[in-house]
């Protein structure tokens, strides 16, 4: 399902005579298939923009335009969303706050009890099985276990099994690396490529890492202020280090010393990937034997 946003606004005072606005009129086109990141500092706008994605904000009236894939979320007389969210999967800074149920079982499925009530018993334990060991987590042993009972790692685990139990196209995760070590990080990364490559056409990632972003992402888009500044392919929207740092974020690594080699008289032209990166660079080294 593509995404096309046109001036989207957003205010969360409408009633007031002098607006303040979250969103300035964003401009901004997600195809099918990409590994979106969107970064900027906090208040920019970002995770106003994504919650608009499943319409748990909603489109004000006459604030823009906003399609996923045949749905219009600016029509702002309709009210039932459920054909919506069974297709847009979202995952909240810190999912793991958003567990209740007294077993994991019950929490992972109670997804699927909303979106799908036809599915029978069968199905429904199938379906929470698969969510459970796509993100690693033994169903046999944990099913009746508390989710309060559990480590860190593992109530964010059940969390994001509870979104994805009923397979969105699209799946949307504001902040997922929050409080997670390099390891976890890197493990949660390739779920999410597990994912992608299964069910979820597209992922959306907001973050305030940006590393995150240039090892995982095909396109990514800056929000400042309530609107977009750049987007493009990584290499595109972090190859002006002065601009990034007047948005107020830190560059990736990999520009950085792409940087400051060139400081040092050393050119090199890679991905923002640190594999990528590396790579290039010992073969720069290797023919100039700098």
């Amino acid at each position: 399902m593509r995404i096309v946003c046109k001036d989207l606004k957003y205010t969360y005072e409408p009633k007031a005579k002098n607006k303040t606005y979250a969103l300035k009129g964003v401009d901004l086109t997600i195809e099918e298939g990409d590994f979106f990141g969107i970064v900027g500092k906090t208040g920019s706008g970002k995770s106003t923009f994504v919650q608009h994605l499943d319409a748990i904000v909603r489109v004000q009236k006459n604030s823009g335009e906003l399609t996923v894939g045949e749905f219009d979320l600016a029509d702002t007389k309709k009210k039932d969303f459920r054909d919506l969210r069974k297709k847009v999967g979202m995952v909240f800074q810190y999912p793991e706050y958003q567990l209740f149920a007294e077993t994991v079982e019950a929490d992972v499925e109670f997804g699927l009890k909303n979106y799908f009530p036809e599915m029978d018993e069968v199905n429904r334990k199938n379906a929470v099985r698969y969510a459970l060991e796509a993100v690693g987590l033994d169903y046999l042993k944990i099913k009746n276990k508390s989710p309060f009972d559990l480590s860190g790692g593992q109530k964010r685990r059940v969390a994001i099994a509870g979104v994805i139990v009923t397979k969105p196209e699209i799946l949307v995760l504001d902040e997922p690396a929050s409080g997670l070590d390099p390891e976890g990080k890197k493990e949660l990364f390739r779920l999410l490529h597990e994912l992608h490559k299964d069910f979820a056409k597209t992922v959306i990632v907001v973050s305030h890492d940006m590393n995150v972003i240039t090892e995982n992402c095909n396109r990514a888009a800056i929000f400042a202020d309530g609107k977009i500044v750049k987007s493009g392919t990584p290499k595109e929207v972090f190859s002006d280090e002065a601009e990034i740092e007047s948005y107020g974020l830190n560059l990736p690594t990999t520009v950085y010393l792409t940087n400051r080699l060139k400081e040092a008289g050393v050119e090199i032209d890679s991905d923002l990937t640190v594999k990528d990166f590396t790579e290039t660079l010992y073969g720069t080294i290797k023919e100039t034997g700098r």
